[in-house]
């Protein structure tokens, strides 16, 4: 993909303040495909006070200027979509095919919803006599993940900006090549100078310094449940806002009916899309547990069509991001075997004549006990595990016993018995049959994190709310 040296800061590409850089290895490969420079805490000085100076004039600026701003970056985005595509592919082995389409097409839906939202979002609200009033909350440090770069990116700088907040955005180490062409991108469509800051790194030497920097405001980040509570920890002592989306280990109730098989082949294809790396990935399959041998034979099925291989191809799958979450998965599935569940199909090694790359078994375990290390543990994988319940009131039961709480799905023919079942899951995001909605708020309860994202919720999270007494006359 190249060798990036500079980061975007104050509206200018700058040499990174020591010179030191680290290689992104294709995961398809196993091999070096360019190289990044490696950011410090004086790189995040200099981005957020550029942030913060940027802050007054950008704050004030009215909605008919930003709509205006993020207009000229939607146009801005379609450009360069061949780009980000291969820089999705090359970077975290998303299948052209997906990297090309939905995860491009999840940002460019997120701006085209801010745009909508903004056009008619209520910054101020009268009371009685109070006049409530919605203010950008400031400098907004936003620490994205790898699984889906550009999603992340966009459900957090987009509202950002859209809500007259500044921003620096820290993306992860191994995906790094869309953060920079998303910084090119924002470049190009004349975003002033300080209201948006690129900064490489690790979470040590960027993530860290970023998190506990006095002058930010607000932290967002999308990550692991290990790595949030640190971010908390270091965010503590300014007590500035931290929202985050984090881990999940999400339950799919398949109902009791005609639609059986149909839906537990749509549930083994959603857990492998993006190799299994999806934080709100249906991972536990919850049948009846009169019906797990149909349950079986359908995602057998279903797991039996996943094709794995080079995401240049035609593909369904690629590989998994890299080698330490390639031993992470292969670990987790042999836990799986020791602890007695039934392999459906997959298993540990990759597949058969695929002997480089990080490439994971499509793998099915069923007879799973919630007690499981598969059924409690996040694998972030193309693994999916089966359990039986008895009724209803047992697969709610079984659904709402996890530390997680970030999605969840219920599916079934019978609209009013899937919305009954739906209310009663305890997770920020809940689909009946797979449905899908731009406005819909995302996040979780629990350990999944705290704070929404998407729509008009995720403008909320940059926004502080003022409320000025005896505005109106008496």
């Amino acid at each position: 993909m190249g060798r990036y040296s500079k980061f975007y800061i104050d509206g200018q590409w700058v040499e990174a303040a020591q010179a030191r850089t680290f290689e992104v290895v294709n995961p398809a490969t196993e091999e070096v495909c360019g190289t990044v420079a490696f950011g410090s805490a004086a790189d995040v000085d200099r981005a957020v006070a550029a942030a913060r100076v940027a802050f007054p004039a950008w704050s004030e600026t009215g909605v008919p200027e930003r709509l205006d701003v993020l207009r000229a970056i939607a146009d801005a985005y379609q450009k360069r979509r061949d780009d980000l595509g291969a820089a999705l592919t090359e970077e975290m082995g998303a299948p052209a095919g997906l990297a090309n389409g939905f995860q491009l097409d999840l940002a460019a839906g997120h701006l085209a919803k801010a745009i909508e939202i903004l056009e008619t979002f209520a910054f101020t609200v009268h009371s009685g006599q109070t006049l409530v009033v919605k203010e950008p909350i400031g400098v907004c440090g936003l620490i994205t993940p790898w699984n889906w770069p550009l999603n992340q990116i966009a459900v957090k700088v987009f509202p950002a900006l859209a809500t007259g907040c500044t921003a620096v955005l820290k993306p992860s180490e191994q995906a790094p090549f869309t953060g920079q062409i998303f910084a090119e991108i924002l470049d190009a469509a004349g975003v002033p100078a300080g209201v948006f800051n690129l900064v490489q790194g690790d979470g040590p030497n960027v993530g860290v310094p970023l998190s506990a920097h006095p002058d930010v405001d607000l932290i967002s980040f999308t990550g692991s449940t290990r790595a949030g509570i640190d971010i908390a920890r270091n965010a503590a002592p300014t007590v500035k806002r931290v929202t985050q989306e984090l881990g999940g280990k999400s339950p799919n109730i398949i109902l009791d009916d005609s639609d059986f098989a149909d839906n537990v082949g749509r549930g083994v294809s959603g857990v492998m899309l993006n190799s299994g790396q999806t934080c709100s990935a249906t991972t536990r399959m919850l049948v009846p547990r009169s019906r797990m041998a149909e349950a079986v034979e359908a995602a057998h099925a279903a797991a039996a069509q996943v094709t794995v291989g080079d995401p240049n191809g035609d593909a369904a799958i690629g590989p998994v991001v890299s080698g330490s979450q390639f031993d992470k998965i292969q670990a987790l599935i042999q836990q799986g075997i020791n602890e007695g569940a039934t392999l459906v199909i997959g298993g540990t090694g990759r597949p058969d004549g695929l002997d480089k790359g990080y490439y994971v078994k499509p793998t099915v375990f069923a007879n799973v006990t919630n007690d499981m290390t598969i059924a409690r543990e996040e694998i972030f994988g193309p693994v999916l595990s089966i359990l039986g319940y008895n009724d209803i009131d047992d697969a709610v039961a079984i659904a709402n016993d996890t530390e997680y709480g970030l999605a969840g799905n219920v599916a079934g023919a019978d609209l009013d018995r899937a919305r009954t079942v739906a209310r009663r899951i305890r997770a920020g995001w809940v689909s009946i049959n797979d449905a899908f909605d731009f406005a819909c708020p995302f996040g979780g309860y629990r350990k999944s994190g705290n704070g929404r994202e998407w729509g008009e919720f995720g403008f909320d999270e940059y926004l502080e709310i003022k409320g000025i007494l005896g505005y109106a006359d008496r």
